[in-house]
Formats: C-alpha cells, sequence, structure tokens
C-alpha cells in the first residue's frame, strides 16, 4: 500500500495536536442567539458583495469579456471558501506560533457542538477571505488566462490570506475554544478593526503583483507612449455595483463588532458618510483635474472611502469620517494617475480604492483617533505598510510560479475575440453587435 503524501501526514498530525489542545478546555464563551443571529446576517451582506464585485467589474470591462469576469467571482469565491474551511482558518486563527502563523484543527479536527458560536464566526471569516481574494480579479481582467487565476485565488485564500491575517487578528476565536494567542502585530498595539490592511490592503496588494506580472491589455498602451482608454461597457450596470457593495459594507463593519448592540448605528453612520463625502470628493476633483464629471471616479471613490473608514469606523467621530471619505476620494483621482505614469494596467481602479486608501484608513486610527490623536500612530504606520508589501512579495513569486507552469496571461488572439468565446466558448450578448474600438 503507499503511503499518503508527507503533507497529508503532516496535517493529519497537527489535526491530532489540536484535538489534545481543545480538549484541555472545556469553558468556552459562545455568542448569544441575537448576537448569532447578527453575524449571520452580516455574513450574508458579505456575501452579496460578491455580486456587487462582479456587477462592478462586469460594467467597467468590454462586453466580450463579462462572461469571464462573471466565472471569475463565482469561482474563486466558492474554491477560496473551501481552501479556507480546510486549512485556512487554522493558519489564521489556530494556536499561535511566535505570533507569526497560527497552526492545529484544520478542517476542524476537533468535534465541536453544532450549537458552538465557531460556525457563525467561521462563516464570517469566510466571507472576508472571499473577498480579499477577488478584489484583484477586476484589475487583472480581459487579459487572464483563467486557469491560473483560479490556482492563484485558492493559493491567496487558503494560505496567504489566512498567513497575514494571523498578525493582527490572530487568537480571534479564542473565546470560543478555538486557537490562541495574538499575531506580532497585534501584540504591539495594531489596529485594524474590519480590515483596511487585513482585506483590502492585501487584496490590492494581490491585485498590484497582478497587473506588474501580467502586463497590460494589448492595445492599452501605444508605441509612442499614449495611453489607449478601454471604456467600461455598461456603466449602469457598474452602478449597481456600487449599490450592491455599498449595501454590504454595512454588513462588512457592523458584523465585525461581532455583537448586537448600539455600537454598530454609530458603525454604520461612520460607513455612510466616509462612502458619502468620497464619491462626491472623487468626482469634484476629477472634474477640477480633467475637466469633466466621470462616473467611474465617483463609482470608486465611495469605494476608496468605504475601503479608508474600514478599519476606524469604530473609532473616530462622525465629522472626522467625513474628512476620511473626503481625502480617499482625492487619493483615488491621483492614485489612477500615478498608476497610468508606470504603465501598469488597472482595468477598474482596484488598485487605488483596495491599496492605497486602505493605507489611508489604517493610518486613520490613530490620525482620528476619538481617544487620542496620533497615538500609536509608528505601530499603524509599520503595519499600514509591512502587511501590503509582504502580500505584494509573495503573491508576486506566485504569479511568477504559475506564470511558467499554467500560464497566467491570455494569448493575443484570446484577448482579440474576447475571453467570453477564447475561454467560455460563449457571448454575453448573443443578439446584439457591439463597437469596441
Amino acid at each position: 500500500m503507499k503511503k499518503p503524501p508527507l503533507i497529508i501526514m503532516a496535517l493529519a498530525s497537527l489535526g491530532m495536536l489540536s484535538t489534545l489542545q481543545a480538549s484541555e478546555s472545556e469553558a468556552v464563551t459562545s455568542y448569544s442567539n441575537v448576537d448569532v443571529v447578527f453575524i449571520l446576517i452580516c455574513a450574508a451582506m458579505v456575501f452579496f458583495m460578491q455580486a456587487g464585485f462582479c456587477l462592478l467589474e462586469m460594467g467597467f470591462s468590454r462586453a466580450k469579456n463579462a462572461i469571464n469576469i462573471v466565472m471569475k467571482n463565482v469561482c474563486d469565491m466558492s474554491a477560496g471558501a473551501i481552501g479556507f474551511f480546510f486549512i485556512g482558518f487554522g493558519l489564521m486563527f489556530g494556536w499561535s506560533q511566535g505570533g507569526v502563523i497560527g497552526l492545529g484543527n484544520f478542517a476542524f479536527s476537533s468535534d465541536y457542538l453544532d450549537t458552538s458560536s465557531i460556525w457563525v464566526f467561521l462563516l464570517f471569516q469566510a466571507m472576508f477571505a472571499a473577498t480579499t481574494v477577488t478584489i484583484s480579479s477586476g484589475a487583472m481582467a480581459e487579459r487572464t488566462y483563467f486557469p491560473g487565476y483560479l490556482v492563484y485565488a485558492v493559493v491567496a485564500c487558503t494560505f496567504i490570506y489566512p498567513f497575514l491575517g494571523h498578525w493582527v487578528w490572530g487568537g480571534g476565536a479564542e473565546d470560543l475554544g478555538f486557537g490562541s494567542g495574538a499575531g506580532w502585530l497585534a501584540k504591539m498595539g495594531f489596529l485594524d478593526f474590519a480590515g483596511s490592511s487585513v482585506v483590502h490592503g492585501v487584496g490590492g496588494a494581490f491585485a498590484l503583483a497582478g497587473i506588474v506580472s501580467i502586463g497590460a491589455r494589448k492595445g492599452r498602451f501605444l508605441e509612442d507612449g499614449s495611453e489607449r482608454i478601454f471604456s467600461g461597457h455598461n456603466i449602469p450596470l457598474g452602478a449597481l455595483g456600487l449599490f450592491i457593495l455599498f449595501f454590504g459594507w454595512f454588513g462588512f463593519n457592523c458584523g465585525s463588532n461581532l455583537t448586537a448592540d448600539a455600537t454598530i448605528g454609530f458603525i454604520g453612520l461612520n460607513t455612510l458618510l466616509a462612502g458619502c463625502a468620497a464619491l462626491i470628493s472623487g468626482m469634484i476633483f476629477h472634474w477640477i483635474a480633467r475637466g469633466w464629471t466621470d462616473p467611474e471616479s465617483a463609482i470608486n471613490g465611495a469605494l476608496g472611502g468605504l475601503v479608508a473608514i474600514t478599519a476606524c469606523c469604530n473609532c473616530v467621530a462622525p465629522w472626522a469620517a467625513c474628512v476620511i471619505g473626503v481625502v480617499a476620494g482625492i487619493i483615488i483621482v491621483f492614485g489612477g494617475t500615478l498608476l497610468l505614469k508606470f504603465k501598469l494596467d488597472d482595468a477598474v481602479g482596484a488598485v487605488p480604492v483596495h491599496l492605497f486608501c486602505g493605507i489611508w484608513g489604517t493610518l486613520c486610527v490613530s490620525i482620528f483617533n476619538k481617544e487620542g490623536f496620533f497615538d500609536n500612530f509608528g505601530v499603524q504606520a509599520l503595519g499600514a505598510f509591512v502587511i501590503p508589501i509582504a502580500a505584494f512579495a509573495i503573491s508576486w513569486v506566485v504569479f511568477q510560479i504559475i506564470d511558467k507552469t499554467i500560464g497566467l496571461r491570455a494569448t493575443e488572439e484570446a484577448q482579440d475575440q474576447g475571453l467570453d468565446f477564447a475561454e467560455h466558448s460563449a457571448t454575453a450578448y448573443p443578439d446584439f453587435a457591439t463597437n469596441e474600438e
């Protein structure tokens, strides 16, 4: 009989270890029934954000790639959630190894009652993992080889995101009888309430590594260095995606409170104000800079404001949420211009929205904290940059390996035909002729 692969034996051993560790603690704190229902609803709202991402990316891209975007969004969420359950959750919330990574209890090798609060916590965190990975889908749209992207999504959701997330949120399930020990950044006092760095900074860094690795879409930049505009085929569809994402963000931020108390009203208000202020700011500053009111800048401005407020929605005053949003809108406009100067082709503006505004929001935890301005700013700055830099470096290596093996970039012929037909033998609009030149 063939012996099982070494990795399987190792994981099994870790699982046995975690069983013993879990049995040592019989007293497990549980959420109240109201809290469980609240977190479950918020998890469902975050899941619905996948539809928002899908519509936004589809609307901001050309018609011939619409189905490909749907497939990426559906499959990265599905494959990523499975990987996060079996391995990722243990790496992120298991027994901390020096504050760097969690280990043990993979695939829930220990028994938990079906009434344990761990299940709703797992569900909520799985939605965060899926959100992190799907951010890069839009940035890399219209030229990514589908199998290569899917391999990246599984690796990112199963290994990279949980590894980095442990630095900040490790030990988050300790009171529920799962794992123990905080991550090294958390021990230093780093704060990220709902994921400006852990989710959006990491996802934005994935996106940046992706567009650096894969290159620009065919024809995006001309030989003389000038850019060629590839307009989205359905901006109203993108706007509908924004409304869905905005709705889901209340679940994202309020759900991170993990308790259905009066605080969620304060968190929700800050979320609303930052998103609205950033939408207006992005629209106005694009108008000033380029001479017209651009719908994409308004939409991405709102998203940038929502990203920025995510880390600090529980600790800043509502007036500060408005200021944070205004600055985020400016970041969106000038961040997109910065990418173009380096000939980096971000199809939907994911890098300015998630990476640049994620860094800004993480710093705002100290800059605008109502308990003390600039307290712990050095630690916040450290985490705001170390997390995305690590995410960029690790994901860049993964993208290079995929590119050299499975393949990452679609062929020029496939890009001309559109990835819908080239990779999925389908078209989103069979009854219409489109002119996308």
